[in-house]
């Protein structure tokens, strides 16, 4: 069953996440408050997703991104930002360091579903 790391400091918004995510069949949801848990989480076991916000309080989203992308057996993790930042500059600065995909809050349900359910699709071919 594909496992999604949701990593966000507000925990209405990670529960909000795993609600517009449970309609895919199979998921499972490990939550992580915040940068540096969400580190140590990958560290742990692998999983198939994350969907991470970009500002937190200890360990930013750009910065869990680059470090997801600096080692060998994590490069490929699909990553979800999911955000209060729309600017271009902070879409920009995400995707340049390996985010898959930008979203900003709100978001529908449908378009989460749909950017999770795509890339998990993409991975296991």
């Amino acid at each position: 069953m594909p496992e999604v790391l949701v990593v966000d400091d507000s925990k209405v918004m990670r529960d909000m996440v795993v609600a517009c995510l449970r309609p895919y069949p199979g998921l499972t949801f490990t939550h992580a408050s915040s940068g540096l848990e969400a580190i140590e989480r990958l560290s742990l076991k692998p999983y198939d997703l994350i969907v991470l916000d970009l500002n937190m309080p200890d360990i930013g989203g750009i910065e869990v991104v680059e470090f997801v992308r600096g080692q060998d057996t994590l490069r490929h993790l699909p990553i979800v930002i999911v955000t209060t930042r729309g600017d271009e500059a902070s879409r920009a600065k995400a995707l340049t360091a390996g985010a898959d995909r930008f979203m900003t809050k709100p978001f529908t349900p449908d378009a989460i579903l749909s950017e999770v359910k795509g890339l998990l699709e993409r991975v296991r071919g």
